[in-house]
């Protein structure tokens, strides 16, 4: 069956290719594991052992390292998992051994505007629908995991409001004296749901929970995902939740997991979520997906764990870091290759046509609206003014001293013209450059790409973190605000100057990294300045500690860390056919 992508939705064209899905036994023996090293998850779908997997191939070569980043993005998003699959599908057509190493999609994209992570047109992993919904529940071991920290800590403070000293000493509980109004964690649900941003929990009687005000945060933002994707083995995984501040004592002490003694338990939900999982493109080629999205208020990348099994199975892996390369590949760069030890030898950078005549002054992109003719209509001159984005981004690759590949992402209604402009322009900015029609055309369409990477691999890079893990953390930050965002300074609220000086003197804080959050849509934290803009300074209005995950982090300018669904979502289009039980309308 010709899968012609102009005339059919992604989960068609997924639903078609799965008649032909290499069994999961078949793409395992592809990869190079044994028998005993996979788990499968039903027919199409499996779990890595990665204890058992790494113990055989931790001492072998390494292959090519490859990030996927992007400009800034539409609200729409650019492609960055569509060319992440294309890249290897393209690598595997020039005869080389790829795996790509992806993020799982979160169910608040997926039902609300954004839609799936899987890619789309011949460029996608499948099989889409477990892909799409939950996979083998990571998340929700998460989910789980994390909301048991906020009910060990709800419970403790009722009891300890309810008990005397020696009530709680006859069961061996110490008073904590848990200040309500410095609670650090919320609960967790992985949909967009803003009525829940802010409530207030635990009203009745006495018996009814500790009174308070409370919320929730999307799971891809808990403290517990970022975990998963920087610990490296089991015991990395039970010593990191342990050391999650979930709030504060009355006098200023911490309060962790550990102090609760819901630390084990916590793991106990976790065990299986730190296997990473196996799926397939179109193509056959494997993909591993480990970990979440959001880059904008979580690290946004795959697992440390999956790159570094994936690295040593394959002659390439490509890996992909969330939004653009101001925050995705930023927390790439400076905080999980120190996590891995991995260099990057290049990086591709998708861009669209679309989104670059956005940020050269084009109508507003609305997500569920039809697209303004500046958009479908060849137009030059907004094109090159958009392309200040593009420059950024590349600057801020080389500043990391490796090769930057900027991918055009083609759309049908691109033109020659268009493709020529940003090809100059990349050129000249130091960048090598490829129209890649991997959407259309599958492995086939991305050769062009993929020679551009295999080259990029081939050269010599110096690649350095940004700053020095000794930096003080408001030095780090202004590197990051002016040297990425293009900031002319930073401005501290009192709140956060406060906290981050009390992170300053704490010798376990000191050298951690910084996680910084901000908006995606924008080199700045406004998400309305588009383009490359200058002369603004940069907010920060309060900083977050992950002790876990080993993360402070600044929040920049007003963020949510729970999105809202809109008001035409994506899960009106999706259901379920009856008679077969196949999934569709997933997007």
């Amino acid at each position: 069956m010709k899968l012609d992508p102009t005339q059919m939705a992604d989960w068609q064209i997924a639903e078609a290719a799965e008649q032909n899905i290499l069994p999961i036994h078949e793409l395992g023996e592809k990869l190079g594991l044994q028998a005993d090293e996979l788990i499968p998850m039903g027919r199409n779908v499996a779990k890595i052992d990665y204890t058992r997997t790494w113990n055989r191939v931790k001492n072998l070569p390494v292959g090519k390292y490859v990030d996927v980043t992007a400009i800034t993005p539409t609200p729409l998003g650019e492609g960055k998992t569509t060319t992440t699959m294309g890249l290897v599908e393209g690598l595997g057509v020039l005869g080389k051994k790829p795996t790509g190493a992806i993020r799982q999609p979160s169910s608040g994209p997926t039902f609300n505007i954004k839609g799936s992570a899987a890619g789309g047109g011949l460029a996608q992993c499948i099989p889409l629908a477990p892909f799409t919904l939950g996979l083998t529940g990571d998340f929700d071991a998460i989910n789980n995991a994390h909301n048991l920290a906020m009910v060990a800590l709800t419970a403790r403070m009722q009891h300890e409001r309810n008990y005397d000293d020696e009530r709680l000493a006859k069961i061996g509980i110490p008073r904590l004296d848990i200040d309500p109004e410095q609670v650090q964690l919320k609960w967790a649900m992985d949909f967009c749901a803003q009525s829940l941003r802010n409530i207030t929990i635990g009203k009745g009687g006495k018996m009814d929970g500790y009174e308070m005000e409370s919320g929730f945060q999307i799971t891809v933002s808990s403290e517990l995902m970022a975990i998963l994707a920087v610990a490296d083995s089991l015991a990395d995984l039970r010593e990191r939740i342990g050391k999650m501040v979930v709030a504060y004592s009355r006098s200023g002490t911490e309060v962790t997991t550990a102090d609760l003694e819901v630390d084990g338990a916590m793991t106990a939900l976790m065990v299986d979520a730190l296997n990473p999982n196996l799926v397939q493109t179109i193509e056959g080629n494997p993909i591993f997906v480990h970990a979440g999205p959001f880059a904008n208020i979580a690290i946004g990348q795959s697992s440390v764990i999956a790159d570094m099994l994936g690295i040593r199975m394959s002659d390439y892996l490509v890996t992909e870091s969330g939004f653009g390369a101001d925050i995705g590949y930023e927390k790439f760069w400076n905080l999980k290759c120190r996590y891995s030890g991995l260099k990057p030898d290049a990086v591709v950078i998708v861009a669209t046509v679309r989104a670059l005549k956005m940020h050269g002054g084009g109508p507003s992109v609305k997500p569920g609206k039809p697209l303004d003719p500046a958009y479908t209509e060849e137009n030059l001159a907004l094109l090159e003014e958009g392309c200040a984005n593009l420059i950024a981004h590349i600057n801020t690759v080389k500043l990391s001293g490796v090769s930057p590949v900027v991918c055009i992402n083609a759309f049908h209604t691109d033109t020659s013209a268009e493709h020529d402009l940003i090809h100059r322009i990349a050129t000249e900015s130091g960048a090598r450059c490829a129209v890649s029609e991997h959407w259309l055309k599958g492995g086939e369409g991305a050769v062009a790409l993929a020679k551009a990477v295999v080259a990029a691999c081939d050269e010599e890079n110096h690649f350095e973190p940004l700053y020095d893990i000794d930096m003080p953390f408001k030095d780090r930050v202004h590197a990051i605000a002016t040297k990425i965002y293009g900031a002319s300074g930073v401005e501290w609220s009192a709140e956060a100057e406060k906290k981050i000086a009390l992170y300053e003197a704490d010798p376990d804080v000191r050298q951690m990294g910084m996680c910084m959050v901000k908006t995606h849509l924008s080199l700045s934290h406004n998400p309305d300045f588009k383009g490359a803009p200058r002369d603004w300074i940069l907010p920060i209005r309060d900083v977050l500690i992950y002790k876990g995950a080993g993360f402070v982090v600044p929040v920049a300018g007003d963020i949510k860390l729970l999105p809202g669904t809109g008001s035409n979502p994506g899960f009106r289009r999706i259901d379920v056919d009856v008679e077969t039980g196949k999934v569709t309308g997933l997007f």
